[in-house]
């Protein structure tokens, strides 16, 4: 296994949460669409900066992406700042974070034994089956 893969994952779970968190108390203070706006502006500031200071390629390129539909994965992560703060709202943290995880596990291994999307298709295998279900059981029991 890639230990580097592992660690960026980690870490990428963790930021979501705190994010999540930070994202649901600042929409208690204002609204969920100046949140949910605020998140997605400093996000492309940062992308921004990085960009100036890293890669400087063209954005044409954006014009060459093969798939067109594929570009609208930034719509889908407006919409995915929305759906964590009203889970988190709703569940708190750690309910919504399992449920947001599992929801992520089971779409991601659908996405990958159908091979949507570009992703490389893999034959169904009961083990991972097995592993969701038990999953979720664990989420049943973590809700007791």
């Amino acid at each position: 296994m890639d230990m580097f893969g592992i660690m960026i994952a980690l870490l990428s779970g963790a930021l979501m949460s705190v994010q999540g968190v930070f994202n649901t108390e600042v929409t208690k203070q204002t609204s969920l669409w100046v949140s949910s706006a605020f998140v997605q502006l400093t996000a492309f500031l940062v992308c921004m900066a990085a960009w100036l200071l890293t890669d400087r390629s063209s954005f044409l390129n954006l014009a060459e992406v093969d798939h067109k539909y594929m570009l609208f994965s930034g719509v889908i992560g407006a919409f995915i700042t929305i759906t964590v703060v009203k889970a988190m709202d709703g569940l708190g943290p750690a309910r919504a974070a399992m449920l947001i995880v599992i929801s992520q596990l089971i779409v991601a291994w659908l996405i990958e034994l159908f091979g949507m999307f570009g992703a490389e298709k893999t034959p169904f295998e009961w083990r991972k089956l097995i592993g969701m279900v038990i999953a979720i059981v664990g989420i049943v029991i973590f809700k007791w």
